[in-house]
């Protein structure tokens, strides 16, 4: 039988040809698709290599450690969850009857985390979830020396935190590049310490900008394939230059090839005030807003939907004050148009505190322009307590705005929100927390804090309340004794 790989026939020749053509194809097939998204003039990347090699020891593993309580009731009812069939046929006191007041424990809990160093003193960037709450905070580099570090300033609405450590000598620090100019298609890789495997390196593309997850008012995410997974939080993401373009920050727990990194431009403009305040100053006009659906576009007989709707107005904030009144639909700031609430965050957010900002809006079918001086963005409690609440049990709650839900990243309005807890009171010592969310109140649903007010007073008479609460992203029951 003739080879391919030559004989004196004519067969086994045209069989090598096939061959060649075949190699050749196949080469042709893998080189093209690359070089076609590569830009003019430049190679396609073969290799990340040299591009890694060179980014490793800038990029640290994070571990923390904190205190936690656990044990008690809880700890007995945890294998079959509040509501039980125990507690439906024999009492929502059945562990308490059988069992006693259990003890509680206190334990350990530790976790890990990527990060990056920016100066060669030590400043290093990272995510707030990683770090916060923690009672010990330890950097490991890519030598393997480890260093404790002491949070320096954070911004939880979008998820950045500022460490130091006090090494000897200078550091390795990365190159910051400009997220501005990422492109959907540009190649990207992520290091990071997934699982606590440290220093693994993955790439993909940019699969989207501007991605709006929920996670909080300022919410302006890059979207990649490049594999992020538990661990790689507060890890970098690099361009082909070796700049660090993103800090990788979500998941999709039931996806693949999808993750979320915050746009180092985000990062870079918060940086002085994380190194000298040890927060973020964001600008603030006083109103609560939202977007304008078709219905209220017809029905204010709007043109279209950009803008962002008043739906109220804070007494003795800057909007008050300049005249906006609710019902009015911001059109631009300074001449430049709103696209919809998520674009006014960003601009009044990024704007300091005393900047005089011409708002236009539209009024009954009037454009007008108010001079507004622009304010501080109260903190959580500020913005909590601004609204109407309802005290009972040992804990306050109050009706879920527009603006909190746009403020701690809920995806709705229904239910209310827990304000404060009273340690000592029946809310607190059945384990609820500031900023939980109560959906049910014995097994009927809340829409609103009218709702919750009259379904808590049916139940005046009840030796205890069943409560379904969301704390971040897991719902469960509680039963708060009286």
């Amino acid at each position: 039988m003739p080879s391919i790989y030559g004989d004196s026939g004519k067969k086994g020749w045209r069989s090598d040809g096939r061959f060649r053509v075949l190699l050749f194809l196949a080469v042709f097939a893998f080189v093209l698709p690359m070089a076609a998204f590569a830009a003019p003039g430049e190679a396609p990347p073969l290799s990340f290599a040299d591009l890694a090699e060179k980014a490793k020891p800038a990029v640290v593993n994070i571990s923390t450690t904190k205190t936690v309580t656990s044990g008690g009731l809880g700890m007995l009812r945890e294998p079959f969850g509040q509501g039980s069939p125990f507690e439906q046929f024999f009492g929502e006191d059945f562990f308490r009857r059988f069992f006693g007041d259990a003890p509680e424990r206190k334990f350990e809990q530790r976790s890990l985390g990527s990060g990056f160093i920016i100066s060669a003193d030590g400043y290093l960037f990272t995510n707030n979830h990683v770090v916060e709450k923690a009672d010990e905070i330890m950097v490991r580099l890519s030598d393997e020396r480890e260093y404790k570090a002491k949070i320096v300033g954070t911004d939880p609405n979008i998820d950045i935190a500022l460490l130091k450590i006090e090494p000897e000598g200078t550091l390795p620090v990365v190159t910051i590049g400009d997220s501005d100019g990422l492109r959907v298609g540009d190649w990207v890789i992520a290091i990071g310490n997934p699982f606590g495997l440290s220093q693994t390196v993955t790439a993909g593309i940019v699969s989207a900008k501007g991605r709006l997850i929920g996670a909080g008012p300022y919410d302006d995410f890059i979207q990649t394939d490049a594999s992020i997974n538990p661990g790689n939080s507060g890890g970098p993401l690099f361009n082909l230059a070796g700049e660090v373009v993103g800090i990788n920050t979500a998941i999709v727990a039931q996806g693949q090839g999808i993750g979320f990194a915050i746009p180092v431009n985000m990062a870079k403009d918060i940086l002085d005030d994380l190194k000298t305040r040890g927060k973020v100053v964001r600008g603030w006009l006083g109103v609560s807003i939202q977007d304008i659906s078709e219905d209220i576009a017809k029905n204010l007989n709007l043109k279209s939907r950009e803008g962002a709707l008043v739906a109220d107005v804070f007494e003795g904030d800057p909007a008050e004050k300049a005249g906006l009144r609710t019902g009015d639909v911001i059109v631009a700031i300074d001449g430049a148009k709103i696209k919809d609430t998520h674009d006014l965050l960003q601009k009044i957010g990024r704007m300091r505190v005393g900047t005089q900002t011409k708002v236009t809006v539209l009024r009954n079918g009037k454009e007008m322009t108010f001079a507004v001086t622009v304010s501080e963005r109260p903190n959580q409690e500020r913005l909590l307590a601004r609204g109407k609440t309802s005290e009972y049990l040992g804990m306050a709650v109050q009706e879920i705005t527009p603006e909190i839900a746009r403020h701690f990243g809920l995806r709705n309005v229904e239910g209310v929100i827990v304000t404060s807890v009273k340690k000592d009171g029946p809310a607190g010592k059945a384990g609820i927390e500031e900023q939980d969310i109560i959906l049910q109140v014995n097994r009927t649903r809340i829409g609103n804090l009218k709702e919750y007010s009259q379904v808590m007073a049916k139940s005046a008479e009840r030796e205890s309340v069943l409560l379904l609460i969301k704390r971040g992203n897991a719902q469960y029951y509680v039963v708060i004794r009286k």
